[in-house]
């Protein structure tokens, strides 16, 4: 096309800077005068630096009571209020998307690519773990719940199809976007800031680290009670704040410390000086383990998930962590006694050097690559469609 495209990215919610919300920065660094559009915006205007302070569309569940806080309680709203975003007026169309942002409506004549961080975790294979965990396994809530998520199921299978070419943000989420959705993807791994996340020193320092938003999944209050029960010798620090603060750290024993949600540098600081950072969720991707890898430091996770792809086990010649199987005290508290047996092989030099291969640069370039390959088809696919519509009449 001889114009410049006009971009259009959507984003699922703002409302904090974690995982998705780093890789939505990246795009913008792609695009950087695209338009961005959001079911919600409650950045506060000191976070708004990583869309670059532009404005969001958003739209009605923005001005529902509640919407800052509870925002997700609108679940069942979201599918309708996604689809009333009018995009007729861009070429090409992003989407970033863990639950319904690529939902979102356009013509044969837009290019709709999502990057797919999972398809909506709650209302496919993780339901049943997301219903236990909400206490929602019975009674009439859970009655309606499984309704409801059955219903999003259906608008998710079927909204698909509206996408023409997916990217995955690891192996582990293309199997599933093949499972779910029968589509095949690309992969792009998410970035990690290997500049301002570097190595500080050599010498460790005798604590473990973890850092998450305290959520259920997030598994922190099995990392505490382990190290509590099982390693009261050892000392843990535990980063970042969320629903189950209160609830995790009243599980912790002496050794454990909390500090909240912490600055950047002292978040720098504590994953540079950690003798090993902890991780026992099952995430896509996770972005976490390769943060602490940048900055020099090793890996216990768990071994499901996007950490496959991200942490080196010790069957390698370079390894820069160590797996456990399942999310219990003992395969964490073995992983640990394992870690100990073999630190000396987990270098700070090995760790720096497997989170270089998913810098920020590379990021950029897989990405806008990927997209102009698959703009050249589309743009040839509309010539020849078009051609074939003329000679027909």
């Amino acid at each position: 096309m001889s114009k410049e495209k006009k971009v259009a990215i959507i984003h699922d919610w703002l409302v904090t800077y974690a995982g998705a919300e780093k890789v939505l920065e990246q795009i913008l660094n792609c695009y950087p005068d695209a338009d961005i559009y959001s079911l919600v915006d409650h950045l506060s205007d000191t976070e708004r630096g990583f869309i670059k302070n532009k404005s969001v569309t958003t739209s009605f569940i923005q001005k529902l009571p509640f919407s800052k806080a509870k925002y997700r309680n609108y679940l069942m709203l979201m599918p309708l209020a996604i689809e009333q975003f009018d995009l007729s007026q861009y070429d090409l169309v992003i989407s970033s998307s863990h639950a319904v942002a690529k939902g979102v409506l356009t013509g044969p004549d837009q290019l709709h690519i999502c990057y797919c961080h999972s398809p909506i975790r709650y209302a496919w294979d993780l339901q049943h773990q997301y219903l236990v965990e909400s206490n929602m396994a019975r009674g009439l809530k859970s009655f309606f719940a499984r309704w409801l998520l059955h219903k999003i199921r259906i608008w998710d299978g079927r909204t698909s199809n509206g996408v023409d070419y997916f990217i995955a943000n690891s192996k582990f989420i293309s199997r599933r976007i093949k499972k779910i959705y029968r589509r095949d993807s690309y992969v792009v791994y998410p970035s990690v800031d290997t500049e301002r996340l570097s190595p500080i020193s050599e010498n460790k320092e005798e604590f473990y680290v973890t850092c998450s938003r305290m959520v259920p999944y997030k598994k922190i209050d099995l990392i505490v009670e382990t190290f509590t029960r099982k390693f009261p010798n050892k000392k843990l620090i535990v980063i970042g704040d969320g629903p189950d603060y209160s609830k995790i750290k009243a599980l912790a024993g002496r050794n454990v410390e909390f500090l909240g949600r912490a600055p950047f540098d002292e978040l720098h600081q504590h994953l540079a000086s950690a003798r090993a950072f902890v991780f026992a969720a099952e995430e896509d991707f996770g972005i976490a383990p390769l943060e602490a890898q940048s900055c020099g430091t090793p890996v216990i996770a768990l071994g499901k998930g996007g950490a496959l792809e991200t942490v080196v086990g010790l069957d390698s010649t370079s390894p820069t962590g160590v797996f456990f199987p399942e999310q219990s005290v003992d395969a964490l508290a073995r992983a640990v006694d394992e870690f100990e047996e073999n630190a000396e092989l987990m270098t700070s030099i090995n760790c720096r050097e497997n989170a270089l291969r998913f810098s920020e640069q590379l990021f950029q370039s897989e990405f806008k690559d990927f997209v102009s390959d698959k703009s050249v088809i589309f743009e040839d696919q509309l010539i020849c469609s078009s051609e074939r519509l003329s000679n027909s009449g």
